[in-house]
């Protein structure tokens, strides 16, 4: 749930709060007194375009923060997604969201303290809100959108279904370009083909091993300088060689450690204190020990083997042979020769491969046309219980003899789109299926059934549109819902059924309504209002909260634009009293 929104510097809006709560939240004001602007707001919130134009001079840059109040499955999943993105939550549970954008178009987002793409406002937001304005309504006249609508009604195993074809007709199109594009190219593919051979032919004489030319390079220094190693080598030796008791006329470094231990244990009795350094003095010695002993082992491996340097001259002039060709190093080179297989499987336009990829083809075209009737099938399905339900909500909104139609058509084919064969009719197929979904209206009996675009008068089209969207959220979706003048063209007996409906809608979801109906403002659990300052330079709005008396008055102005009449308020006050009993009824 939005618990708070807070705008800054937006539009006409200078510093403004809106507290809402839970249920119906209707936002009210005088036209231009900037209703839109907290609609505005949210968008921005939750990831829409930045639009420089809308942000105040001064102070030049335009904040919108909310407060999300995270409860059940969905808050769990959110508060997830956001403590991955690296956000915190605050000790209540809620989580701070913030937007910015700069009177130069710069924009800048915050989730739970941190810093975030925008993106993952977009992806916050299609969780939690719904925004249902006029441009929505025209969006949801479009085909495509009628589609997505029915699917996403038709409830998650329907989901599943859609997804399951989507994944068979992605696999089907690449393999038919695929093969396409093999029998098209086919002359080039052999060609670039016998130059991989030619290259692996190459690189496989040769057999390079991973890091060989660091260990050649290595072994060549090491040949080359073998006398100069073994003569460094013996005189450590010989400096280091011995026993800690030998005693010599040079001696060697062991047995000057010798009598440096044996001198303190002299005098340890003295001083405790020297046995400790005496015993390190030994630890020195038996490491100097050691290190004689692998020295005279390093001696025994250097060899000046002429046979084996001229041998590893002729590997190396092999190995660089390589590198000019296809790599700066020998590991570069083995990927190439990795790559350069994978390649060639891809090349690959044998009389064999060829086949076995048509084979591919036509099963996976079988499995395309076989979900795609079923995809139909469910969408007919759907498409019953979805009309059966919008129909009824319209007979609520004095709509009583309508009735919305749900045509689902299979698509002829085309010259632009693949086509299969469902149930014995060839028909196209995309990305979505095989079907166009298409809303029909029959305004009353007796009357064609015309899409909505064509069948509906604009008061109509807010009805059908709201019953579309409280079908919508019987079936689901996010928990906070917001309504932008969908009522536009409505009033009556029909303003009070809207009112119903939302308010109704409130029983199970958080409900945002910017109005300029009072049958509507009276079903609101919170009412805020939007009001002009115009005692300044420069005009600015804020929103308060109004109950009681001030309701009335609120309502008296939408009324009749007489805010301070006895016989406004009155009849506002009644319409108060009707909207409660009504919610208390239903």
């Amino acid at each position: 749930m939005l618990e708070e929104l807070r705008i800054t510097g937006l539009g006409v809006i200078d510093d403004t709060t809106l507290r809402l709560s839970s249920g119906m939240n209707v936002i009210t004001g005088e036209t231009g007194a900037g209703k839109t602007m907290v609609v505005t707001g949210l968008g921005l919130l939750f990831g829409g375009r930045a639009d420089a134009g809308r942000v105040r001079a001064d102070p030049g840059r335009a904040v919108v923060e909310g407060r999300l109040k995270l409860g059940g499955t969905l808050g769990d999943a959110v508060r997830t997604r956001i403590t991955d993105a690296g956000g915190e939550a605050d000790d209540d549970g809620s989580v701070l969201l913030s937007r910015t954008v700069t009177a130069e178009g710069r924009s800048r987002a915050h989730v739970g303290g941190r810093s975030m793409p925008v993106s993952t406002l977009s992806e916050l937001g299609e969780q939690i809100l719904a925004v249902h304005g006029q441009s929505d309504q025209l969006r949801l006249l479009r085909p495509s959108e009628q589609r997505s609508a029915l699917d996403r009604f038709a409830g998650p195993e329907h989901e599943k279904l859609l997804e399951s074809y989507r994944e068979a007709f992605a696999r089907w199109r690449s393999v038919v370009d695929d093969l396409a594009d093999r029998r098209r190219n086919a002359r080039q593919r052999s060609q670039e083909a016998d130059l991989l051979k030619l290259g692996l032919d190459e690189i496989t004489r040769v057999d390079p091993q991973p890091g060989e030319d660091d260990d050649l390079r290595n072994e060549v220094q090491r040949l080359e300088h073998a006398e100069g190693l073994r003569v460094a080598a013996t005189l450590a030796g010989q400096a280091l060689a011995g026993g800690v008791e030998v005693a010599d006329d040079t001696p060697d470094a062991t047995q000057l450690l010798g009598l440096a231990r044996r001198t303190l244990e002299g005098q340890s009795q003295v001083d405790p204190s020297l046995a400790d350094l005496a015993a390190r003095i030994e630890e020195a010695a038996t490491l100097v020990g050691d290190v004689s002993s692998e020295l005279s082992a390093y001696l025994g491996t250097l060899d000046a083997d002429p046979a084996r340097l001229e041998a590893i001259y002729e590997r190396r002039a092999a190995l660089r042979g390589l590198t000019r060709k296809y790599a700066d190093d020998i590991d570069g080179v083995i990927a190439w020769a990795e790559h350069a297989k994978t390649k060639l499987s891809e090349l690959d336009t044998s009389d064999e491969l060829l086949e076995e990829l048509d084979r591919e083809r036509q099963r996976l075209e079988a499995s395309v046309a076989e979900l795609a009737g079923r995809l139909t099938a469910a969408r007919r399905e759907a498409a019953g219980r979805f009309s059966e339900a919008v129909s009824v909500e319209l007979a609520g909104l004095a709509m009583p003899h309508a009735r919305v139609e749900v045509a689902v058509l299979t698509r002829a084919p085309s010259r632009d789109e693949p086509a299969v064969t469902v149930d014995g009719a060839t028909v196209a197929a995309g990305a979505d299926g095989a079907d166009e979904v298409e809303l029909r209206l029959l305004a009353h009996p007796g009357a064609p059934a015309l899409p909505l675009q064509k069948g509906a008068s604009g008061g109509e089209l807010s009805r059908v549109m709201l019953a579309i969207e409280v079908v919508f959220a019987g079936a689901g979706g996010p928990p906070t819902l917001v309504f932008d003048e969908v009522d536009s063209g409505v009033g009556g007996t029909a303003a009070v059924e809207i009112g119903k409906r939302l308010a109704r809608l409130a029983r199970t979801h958080q409900v945002l309504v910017v109005t300029h109906l009072p049958q509507v403002a009276a079903f609101a659990d919170r009412h805020l209002v939007v009001a002009k300052d115009t005692g300044g330079a420069i005009t600015t709005s804020g929103v308060r909260i109004v109950e009681e008396t001030e309701r009335a008055r609120e309502l008296s102005r939408m009324l009749a634009g007489l805010p301070d009449s006895d016989l406004g308020i009155a009849h506002a006050e009644e319409l108060l009293s009707v909207a409660a009993r009504e919610k208390r009824a239903a």
